[in-house]
């Protein structure tokens, strides 16, 4: 069964850094596409950035420059490292795999 959850949201001031985890469950975190989406309130889901299986990376231009994304194979973890936060990332990040499958969400607020 696939299970995907997420830590490391909270509060943050604008300028900081936030480091959000997402420990996979039932699959090898390498063998699959997946990535970050946010969502704020009245609003779809929008992709962040996306690793593929071969490690190749697609990111937002609204993150390039601050946001990574990263995976730990052997912790079956992936990760996106934030940095240089601005107001309008808040939101509720989630880790996607893709098939259709998301974790629980972690809310980011930067003010």
């Amino acid at each position: 069964q696939v299970q995907l959850v997420e830590s490391g949201g909270g509060p943050v001031e604008a300028g900081g850094s936030v480091r959000l985890s997402c420990v996979a469950r039932g699959y090898n975190v390498a063998a699959w596409c997946m990535g970050w989406f946010r969502q704020v309130p009245g609003k779809g889901r929008e992709e962040v950035v996306r690793i593929d299986s071969d490690g190749l990376t697609t990111i937002a231009d609204s993150v390039k420059g601050r946001f990574t994304i990263s995976r730990d194979n052997a912790k079956n973890t992936l990760y996106l490292q934030m940095n240089s936060l601005k107001p309008e990332d808040t939101a509720v990040y989630y880790c996607a795999k893709w098939g259709n499958y998301w974790g629980q969400g972690t809310q980011v607020t930067v003010s």
